[in-house]
């Protein structure tokens, strides 16, 4: 896997910054993912696609794409939609964004994980009843229970 140290700023003069550059097999390795997901959210406007090419042809990308592949996947972990995973990124990347915006899209992502975890509570208790009832009756057809528990009839 290739990566090649380039000038990070316009005045190569200073020799001070320097920014890794890295192929797509580097960048997934890097990010934790395949490259078919660089690829994927490439073509989906999550990251762009680079127009520079390493000698060979290779596409390069920057440390800053393997945190936004990073950013990207561990959101997706936590139940964003690739939707909502492109605002956050392009809020982020927008000098206007305020906080107000900010916490008006957090509000309703809140609104969200509350009602998740409403029904993740239910599907705790229905389960706790299942279990409850094939213990008291091993013997008994699960299929059944499951279906009245999860009706609240267990």
């Amino acid at each position: 896997m290739m990566s090649i140290c380039v000038p990070f700023d316009s005045v190569p003069t200073y020799g001070v910054y320097a920014q890794c550059m890295y192929t797509i097999g580097k960048i997934a390795k890097l990010a934790n993912v395949g490259v078919e997901t660089i690829r994927f959210y490439e073509r989906q406007g999550l990251i762009k696609q680079p127009r520079k090419r390493i000698g060979g042809g290779f596409r390069k990308y920057s440390e800053d794409d393997a945190q936004a592949v990073r950013f990207i996947k561990r959101t997706q972990e936590l139940g964003f939609k690739l939707r909502e995973v492109k605002e956050l990124l392009e809020l982020n990347l927008n000098p206007r964004t305020t906080c107000e915006i900010v916490g008006e899209r957090a509000e309703r992502k809140l609104a969200e994980v509350e009602a998740k975890l409403q029904d993740l509570l239910r599907m705790k208790k229905a389960l706790q009843l299942l279990k409850l009832a094939c213990d008291q009756n091993p013997q008994s057809p699960a299929c059944r229970q499951m279906t009245d528990c999860f009706e609240g009839d267990c």
